[in-house]
């Protein structure tokens, strides 16, 4: 049996730019970071005749044979890409599993993908890098499958860690910031991440953004990105007590760029992290829903979200 893992991420700032559509053109940067929950792959290859996927947080399952046509539809279609594209002519039993249920805006798509193509790799006897794991699940998920998503996630995922990423046409730019363990500690107990009680479809709703005219999104992106650049020199120099403000002038940035993102029960569920000892917030996946990062300046805001979103 091989086990594979891929942690899920926290998007700090810059959400948006990673979307071909605008990096082609302007260039992307996003501040994200990993987080000790994680998707899981647990692979067992078998002399049988049947390919066959089962996924805990789905609840589902998919069995076929070799020789059958693959039914590219349901909530595992993304593991059938991953597996066919390696071409496996045996049989195979995938059991994929998550810390996290779906629809949180953590990423957890791309870890599957992440995860399922090192384990793949490794089976077919493949050494693929951290840029090309994240490439190959890149290609998998937005050229092959039609997913309207960016490349942070598959980057993320398969580099780990603090990073700062430029996007660009040429390529991905992957900086990874060494900062002072001190400085990590600080920022550590003044992050809060809370579900704000609503799921949410990133994929829906960055495709809402991709038919907006991007004119329109240009300017509320560019803003976004700036509040990448200004949060990753913010911990090149260990100025925590800064970083809340990028937060919240990337939140006024999305109100502004469509895609569903001011409906007036999400701004609701933010207002508190603002209001009540936040310094700023923002939501974490490609639209508001899910879970939450807010900055803390004092030990008011715990329980204010708390009230507010009824979990930490």
């Amino acid at each position: 049996m091989l086990i594979a893992l891929a942690p899920l991420r926290v998007s700090r700032a810059g959400g948006g730019t990673d979307l071909a559509a605008y990096y082609d053109q302007h260039e992307g940067a996003v501040l994200s970071t990993t987080i000790d929950k994680y998707f899981y792959v647990f692979l067992s290859p078998s002399d049988g005749s049947h390919i066959q996927v089962s996924s805990s947080d789905y609840r589902t399952f998919y069995r076929q044979r070799l020789d059958e046509p693959t039914l590219w539809n349901g909530d595992l279609r993304l593991p059938k890409a991953v597996i066919d594209h390696f071409g496996i002519h045996t049989g195979l039993s995938v059991f994929l599993a998550s810390q996290v249920p779906p629809g949180t805006g953590l990423g957890s798509s791309s870890a599957v993908a992440v995860a399922l193509v090192k384990a793949m790799s490794v089976l077919s006897g493949q050494r693929l890098t951290a840029r090309e794991i994240a490439e190959l699940a890149c290609g998998i998920e937005i050229d092959r499958l039609g997913m309207p998503i960016g490349k942070q996630d598959q980057y993320a995922a398969a580099f780990g860690g603090l990073n700062f990423f430029r996007f660009r046409r040429e390529g991905v730019e992957v900086e990874r910031l060494d900062t002072d363990p001190e400085v990590l500690a600080a920022l550590e107990q003044r992050l809060m991440l809370f579900f704000t009680g609503l799921w949410h479809d990133s994929g829906q709703i960055l495709e809402e953004q991709r038919k907006n005219s991007l004119a329109a999104a240009v300017e509320p992106l560019d803003r976004i990105k700036a509040t990448a650049e200004a949060m990753r020199d913010d911990l090149r120099r260990g100025d925590i007590a800064r970083m809340g403000e990028p937060l919240h002038e990337q939140w006024l940035a999305k109100r502004g760029g469509g895609g569903g993102k001011t409906r007036h029960a999400n701004r609701e569920r933010a207002r508190p992290a603002r209001g009540r000892g936040g310094a700023g917030a923002r939501a974490d996946g490609g639209g508001w829903g899910g879970a939450a990062t807010a900055v803390e300046r004092n030990r008011k805001l715990e329980p204010a979200c708390r009230n507010a979103h009824g979990r930490r």
